[in-house]
């Protein structure tokens, strides 16, 4: 009742708020349909009431490994990020990700994956007392936009910040930073690093790059155009092994030995050679159980493409030894945050960032926790609302027990976002 009447005095307003009532109608009708589950799985129904359940159960276990932003997004940003910028990249947990750096002196900041720089122009807006600032991507196309956008932020400001752009790979911070001259971008000066692991729109929009399910191209999905290695490579040679490991382990793939076994067949045939010929065989492949429709392949269609693009650009690995790195390169105090957007990238972030602090255990309550320590992270809670759970080690404070995951209204005005995590580590 309470959503009814939400809805009914927005519609009453003298200004009603389009976006604002689409939402909460929308979690109306969500509301009711979760009510039509429960009294069906009360009702009886014997093993469809067990399936449900199960979901149920699912669902909120899921709910409880994160914590759902509560941000809400005004009208200005959301004219700015959805309509004017449509054809670019969004960035995701943008509120999100600022909030991570708001209370912090940023003097110099690295944008490891600097796409359209949606994230980065407005983080150079919001901090005033930046001089140094380094953007990393290995898309020429990408880092063309963004340094447009930088530029002209920058005159706006008439900002008088350092801006290094370079066409590297994230693997080699640290080389990039020594190699602009700068004392304060030597590693360990360094007071915030973002990393943003998703896929820009424009790479996955176009059809040249081969990243997309939806459209036909040639099997490419290299992040970096001037590598060699390539999808079609990897599925018209590589041994037969290493193209089912590749299912399996890059891309979770239940089905992966029957699929490994008709690549490989395909190859009599002259192989596969772009994205189209690789959807038709995925079509084939899939159960009849499994197809469900157009959703049933895509589904098994999505995981492929994503073993593949892990593989060709070497991401797992790669992530891992820049996480290292990045934190290496912060100065104390300063922040590394992560968005990462699907359970492999996840994991490792998770994992890697309590190596890095050199404990699992949660903060202890008693006096096992350093005085000094705990006066740090009780001015951290005390002044930044959206940390809820701690961890800490000698080397370095999680400020994400839980990733952050975005708020049901940024989901509902991209659906692009909903896998996002968000994960926060500081150095000491």
């Amino acid at each position: 009742m309470a959503t009814v009447s939400k809805i009914s005095s927005l519609l009453s307003s003298s200004k009603p708020k389009p976006k604002l009532i689409f939402h909460h109608i929308n979690s109306f009708l969500l509301s009711a349909s979760n009510l039509k589950a429960l009294s069906t799985t009360a009702g009886g129904g014997g093993g469809m009431r067990t399936t449900k359940t199960k979901k149920t159960e699912a669902a909120l276990a899921k709910e409880k490994r994160r914590t759902r932003s509560d941000k809400q997004l005004d009208e200005d940003t959301i004219v700015e990020l959805y309509n004017n910028n449509s054809h670019l990249h969004i960035p995701v947990l943008l509120s999100e990700v600022l909030d991570v750096f708001s209370n912090c002196s940023l003097t110099s900041f690295v944008d490891c994956t600097l796409g359209a720089a949606g994230h980065s122009t407005n983080v150079i807006r919001g901090h005033p007392e930046l001089k140094y600032f380094v953007g990393m991507d290995v898309d020429p196309v990408a880092s063309d936009v963004a340094k447009s956008r930088i530029s002209s932020v920058l005159d706006d400001r008439k900002s008088s910040v350092k801006v290094f752009t370079v066409l590297r790979n994230f693997r080699h911070v640290k080389s990039v930073l020594r190699g602009t001259g700068e004392e304060h971008l030597e590693p360990s000066s360094v007071n915030g690093i973002l990393m943003d692991l998703g896929m820009s729109s424009m790479q996955v929009d176009d059809p040249q790059r081969g990243f997309s399910v939806l459209n036909d191209g040639p099997l490419d999905m290299r992040m970096d155009p001037q590598a060699s290695l390539k999808a079609e490579d990897i599925l018209n040679s590589w041994p037969d092994s290493e193209v089912g490991r590749i299912l399996r382990d890059y891309g979770e793939e239940s089905n992966w030995r029957t699929l490994q076994k008709k690549i490989v067949q395909a190859r009599l045939q002259g192989g596969l050679h772009s994205t189209t010929d690789l959807l038709d065989l995925i079509r084939r492949v899939t159960p009849a159980a499994m197809k469900g429709g157009r959703q049933g392949w895509i589904k098994t269609a999505t995981r492929v493409f994503q073993a593949l693009r892990i593989a060709v650009n070497d991401e797992l690995k790669t992530l891992e030894d820049s996480l290292y790195s990045c934190f290496d390169c912060l100065a104390p105090g300063g922040r590394l945050a992560v968005i990462s957007f699907h359970s492999l990238e996840d994991r490792i972030v998770k994992q890697t960032f309590l190596n890095i602090i050199k404990r699992n255990d949660d903060i202890p309550e008693g006096e096992s926790c350093n005085s000094d320590l705990r006066k740090i992270i009780d001015e951290i809670k005390e002044k930044e609302a959206w940390i809820k759970q701690v961890l800490h080690g000698s080397d370095g404070i999680i400020l994400t027990k839980r990733p952050i995951t975005p708020s049901e209204e940024e989901e509902s005005l991209n659906r692009r976002c909903r896998s996002a995590k968000l994960r926060v580590i500081q150095k000491l």
